[in-house]
Order: C-alpha cells, then sequence, then structure tokens
C-alpha cells in the first residue's frame, strides 16, 4: 500500500516567498551598484566639464593672441634677449672701421674744398694761404685709418656696449608701457583666480595638472561607466536563467524598470558631446627668435541632453523655445512615463477598473517614445560639426618661413551619450520582454 507524503502548509508557503525575496535582494545590490557607479560617473563627467571649461577660459584666444599684452610681453621678451646677448663679431667690427674710415676721408674732402675755394674776403685768402702752406692732405687722409681703429675700439668696449644696451632695453620698455589693452587686467584676474582654485604656482604647473587630471578622470569615468553597464548586463542575463521561472517575471521586470531609470537619469544629464576647436601652435619668427602661442582655445562647449534643452528654453526666440520643449516632452518625460505605466500595468493593473488609458501608456506610447530619434539626431549633429569644424580649420593651417599655425579639432561625443545609448537599446529589450510577459498573461484589449 502507497504512503501518501504531506508537506506542511509552512514549508510550501516559505518556498512561495524566498524565491522572490532571493531575486529582489540581488537585484536591489546590483541597483544600489548601478547606482553608485552612475552617480561616481555623473560627478566626474562635470568635473571634467568644470576642468575644461577652466582651461579654455584661461587659454582663451582673446587672452593670447588677440591680446596686445601678451605680444607685447612676447616681443619685448624677444628684443630684451637680442639687445642682452649682442656681440660684434670681428668681420663686423672690420666693417665698422671701413664704415667710418669711409666718412672721416669724405670730411676731410668737404673741410678741405670749404677752404681750398676761391676767397673774395682777406681774412679768408689768408686762411686759405695759411692752411696750403701748413696742412698736408696727404697726411690727413693717411691718419684717417688709425682715428677710425680709436673710435671703433672706444664704441665697442665693454662700457661703451652696455650703456648702449640699457638705452635700448629702455627704450623698449618705454614702448611696451605706451602700449595699453584694457584686457590686460581681466587677464590677470582670471589667472590668479583660476591658479589659486586648483592650487598652482603658474601657467606651466597649471598645464601639467590639468593634463594629468584629465586622463586620470577620463579612466575613472570609463571604468564607472563598464560598472553600470555590468549591472545591467547581469540583470539581463537573470532572465536566461529564470526564463521558466514564471512567477519571478513580475518581480523581475519591475525591478528591471528601476535599472531604466538610473541609465536614462544618468545619460540626459551628463555631457554627451563636446566641442573644441584650437589653435594648437602659433609660431612666428622674430629677430631670428620664434614667438610662439600653444593651446589657444577658440571655441570649447560640452553639453548634456538636459543642457542643450535648458539653452533652447532659453533662448529668446519661440521656435528654440518650442523645440526645447519638445525635446524636454519626447525624451525626458514620456520615457519615464513609459517606465511608471509599464511598472504599474505589469504589478497591479488588475486594481485599474479600465485599463485602456494604463496599456495606452504602457504599449501604444513608444511611438512618441523619441530617444532613439535622439540618438540619431545627436550622432548626425556630431558628423556635421565635426566637418565643419575640420573644413574651417584647415583653412588657419599655415606653414612657410615667417609663420606656422596648426590648428586642433578635440570635438568628441562623451560617455554619457553611450550610456543614453545603452539606455535606448535596454528600453528596447524591455519592451520584448513586457509583450512576451503580456502575451503569457492573456490578450491584449
Amino acid at each position: 500500500m502507497a504512503t501518501t507524503i504531506h508537506t506542511p502548509k509552512n514549508t510550501l508557503t516559505k518556498k512561495k516567498w524566498l524565491a522572490p525575496f532571493a531575486l529582489i535582494t540581488t537585484l536591489s545590490l546590483l541597483l544600489i551598484g548601478e547606482a553608485y557607479f552612475g552617480y561616481r560617473f555623473h560627478q566626474l563627467s562635470y568635473e571634467q566639464k568644470r576642468i575644461k571649461e577652466d582651461y579654455s577660459l584661461s587659454n582663451n584666444i582673446t587672452f593670447g593672441i588677440f591680446s596686445v599684452d601678451r605680444w607685447g610681453e612676447k616681443i619685448s621678451a624677444v628684443v630684451d634677449r637680442r639687445v642682452k646677448g649682442f656681440r660684434l663679431t670681428t668681420k663686423q667690427k672690420t666693417e665698422m672701421r671701413k664704415g667710418i674710415e669711409q666718412e672721416l676721408h669724405g670730411l676731410v674732402n668737404k673741410a678741405v674744398s670749404e677752404v681750398t675755394k676761391p676767397q673774395k674776403t682777406l681774412g679768408g685768402k689768408l686762411k686759405k694761404l695759411a692752411f696750403n702752406s701748413f696742412v698736408d692732405v696727404d697726411e690727413l687722409h693717411a691718419q684717417v685709418p688709425s682715428f677710425a681703429k680709436t673710435i671703433v675700439t672706444k664704441i665697442t668696449s665693454p662700457a661703451s656696449l652696455n650703456r648702449l644696451k640699457n638705452v635700448a632695453a629702455s627704450k623698449v620698455d618705454e614702448l611696451e608701457e605706451q602700449t595699453y589693452d584694457s584686457t590686460d587686467t581681466t587677464i590677470t584676474t582670471v589667472e590668479h583666480n583660476i591658479y589659486q582654485k586648483y592650487h598652482v604656482a603658474g601657467a606651466t604647473a597649471y598645464n601639467s595638472w590639468v593634463e594629468t587630471k584629465l586622463a586620470q578622470i577620463k579612466q575613472d569615468t570609463l571604468q564607472c561607466a563598464l560598472g553600470m553597464l555590468a549591472c545591467v548586463a547581469i540583470a539581463l542575463m537573470l532572465w536566461l536563467f529564470l526564463r521558466k521561472q514564471v512567477q519571478l517575471h513580475v518581480p523581475l521586470f519591475v525591478m528591471s524598470l528601476l535599472f531604466a531609470v538610473v541609465l536614462l537619469t544618468v545619460g540626459v544629464t551628463s555631457p554627451i558631446i563636446e566641442v573644441d576647436a584650437r589653435i594648437k601652435t602659433l609660431e612666428l619668427v622674430l629677430l631670428g627668435d620664434k614667438i610662439a602661442f600653444t593651446n589657444q582655445v577658440l571655441f570649447f562647449q560640452s553639453k548634456s541632453i538636459l543642457g542643450i534643452i535648458g539653452t533652447l528654453i532659453e533662448q529668446p526666440k519661440p521656435d528654440a523655445v518650442l523645440v526645447g520643449i519638445l525635446l524636454l516632452v519626447f525624451v525626458v518625460v514620456l520615457p519615464l512615463l513609459r517606465i511608471v505605466a509599464r511598472g504599474v500595468h505589469l504589478a497591479c493593473g488588475h486594481l485599474f477598473g479600465s485599463p485602456k488609458v494604463l496599456r495606452f501608456l504602457a504599449f501604444d506610447l513608444g511611438k512618441w517614445d523619441m530617444a532613439d530619434v535622439m540618438v540619431v539626431g545627436i550622432a548626425m549633429t556630431y558628423i556635421g560639426l565635426n566637418g565643419i569644424l575640420k573644413s574651417q580649420l584647415s583653412g588657419l593651417n599655415i606653414k612657410n618661413e615667417t609663420l606656422n599655425t596648426i590648428t586642433a579639432n578635440n570635438s568628441a561625443l562623451q560617455l554619457g551619450f553611450f550610456v543614453f545609448v545603452a539606455y535606448v537599446i535596454y528600453a528596447k529589450v524591455l519592451s520584448f520582454l513586457l509583450k512576451r510577459i503580456d502575451e503569457r498573461n492573456g490578450p491584449c484589449e
């Protein structure tokens, strides 16, 4: 006779809620991890944006190539080096002596011709007679080389050269003081505030710090992005392992929606595109020395999706405001509304007497969700801007004997864009899963 085994009721109840509890706990830990990585990603992205904005301000072309004072400082430095380093070579001394000899011979000839010309007065005739009697013109010309040598020796002595250098340097300083640019005070104030903000001593230390810091932020931001995507990927993998556990699909889907909220929030608030055009190097040859300007920023902007929307809404033009509002509605509000509607429909849709509105928000509203269109729009905008900048900057590249300019287009899509793309893909996967669950639970009305 067969023996019937009765499973206690409390054991069945325990098994019924234990699996969902373990699932929700696991997903909650993953969600906390995704939220942490998303928060750090957002912080690092805006820190990078802030550093680049300060750098672009301190290296703006207005405070560099377009500043009279900056040109004055560099030209003055070149002239000062040339004046202080001035030395006469043996060849130059020889040429100077020959020039002085030529001038002295000319002076002697002029003096002789003035004295020996026909005289009408008695005094003039007596001077001419005395000159012809006591002065030997050939002897005067013979003494010219020794006079010229003495003059050159006196002029090229260290004391004389130092006096000449001091006079030249003082004239250069006087000219520099007379050339006043109203931006000088602004430049000094901006640089002082930025250097003080980042605790650096000067331009060289600041540039080195920025380069090192941005490299570290880039690495940390990438790690946070990968951490977020890893949490989402693990959550998606659970669908494969639990595909036959129908009773767990509802809590799994509702928790998956929270992962989508984090992705969407990070994607729309973090910088997605960066436009950076600059003159990398400008070198001008002056008096054999190079006057150089480096990393002169022509234009810099870094925007998030919300930043773009905010900029449009703040415009005085009604059409720009309308575009901004439409983007806000179709890219931010509707995706959030769909996420909430999906969760409510699946978790407690039976509590609503007329679920048509709820089903419309969860299913049919997808045709108005423009997040995927936004991805294409951002990509096309970047391609267009990049092409225009490259075309315009190429015309500024000059290379000849006296002038050399090299431009750089550092515009790029930021990691925030790829996080937003990840949200769009993830949302498509969730739409597919929701339809499968809904078809299994019953036909759509």
